[in-house]
């Protein structure tokens, strides 16, 4: 029997699973519908369908160096709880392997690469996740440094995962440095890395900010605007040291700033140490959370 594309649609919309595997499944069952349906539920797929449309806001940052490539992933889970289980926990690992193995181009490539160590797709072994689980599980994004000296820092049990590259000369170990920097990335989060990425429209606004705020201000209303002017000049050095990592104060020591703390570090080592770039992601950072109103969800069953 001929398969159509409005067969394949149909039994898509009835259990939520992917084109493909719906065909599959289709083809296997003669293009019984039922038989397609039991056959999807067999493998799972279903199940894991059902659980697709729950938020998964939860779950782990992860950042490491795997064969010298440093990768940083998230993977979101539904539950606080679930993203403490072991099993859960490996699969994050593995996804990051599978990343430093394959370099892919973007997401939907890294869920079409073999799961590390398995002859399985990341895709099909998050789906076998699900149904071990019980939750709904989703590789959400990743990224990683193929050069340099990648140091990866992870914060309150994969709350946030930070990886900090780095170009290190004069044969030292510039683990410590990437860490500390890491933990004011993961502290801080600030908007960009270095003053010279600030862009002028950025700037711009800060300055018209800061100069409506003195025009509000009795005290400063009645300079003279080229004196408001250089006072705003003077200002975006608090700018830069308030959101550029570079140009902030290091946590750990408020007598450098970090740009100072590693070329002082570095030197102390025997060597020196450049700044390339940095990757933060905090779980759950852009997904709205469901808010259960458990009060008002009992008052509305017994009405």
């Amino acid at each position: 029997m001929a398969i159509t594309a409005k067969d394949v649609q149909n039994l898509r919309e009835m259990t939520g699973v992917g084109m493909m595997d719906c065909k599959k499944a289709l083809t296997e069952a003669e293009g019984n519908i039922d038989k397609a349906i039991e056959i999807l539920r067999e493998k799972g797929l279903a199940a894991s369908a059902k659980k697709a449309g729950r938020i998964a806001a939860e779950g782990m940052a992860y950042a490491a160096v795997v064969d010298g490539m440093g990768v940083v992933v998230e993977v979101n889970a539904e539950t606080d709880f679930v993203a403490k289980n072991e099993k859960f926990v490996d699969f994050v690992k593995g996804v990051a392997a599978t990343v430093a193995a394959n370099k892919p181009a973007d997401l939907d490539a890294l869920m079409a690469c073999k799961y590390a160590g398995t002859d399985k797709t990341v895709t099909e072994q998050q789906q076998e996740m699900v149904l071990v689980i019980g939750e709904n599980i989703k590789v959400r994004r990743f990224f990683f440094f193929a050069e340099n000296t990648s140091v990866p820092y992870i914060h309150a049990g994969g709350k946030i995962g930070v990886l900090v590259n780095l170009k290190v000369e004069g044969g030292i170990d510039a683990t410590e440095i990437g860490k500390d920097v890491a933990m004011q990335i993961a502290a801080l989060n600030p908007r960009f890395w270095d003053k010279s990425q600030v862009t002028q429209d950025v700037l711009d606004e800060e300055k018209k900010i800061m100069l409506a705020q003195m025009d509000n201000d009795p005290k400063m209303a009645s300079k003279p605007e080229q004196v408001k002017v250089k006072i705003v000049e003077g200002k975006l050095n608090k700018f830069y040291a308030e959101n550029c990592l570079l140009q902030q104060d290091f946590v750990k020591d408020g007598e450098f700033t970090v740009e100072k703390y590693i070329a002082s570090a570095a030197k102390a080592l025997g060597g020196t140490v450049t700044f390339v770039s940095a990757v933060r992601f905090e779980k759950g950072e852009g997904i709205e959370k469901r808010v259960d109103d458990f009060a008002a969800e009992v008052a509305s069953m017994i009405k």
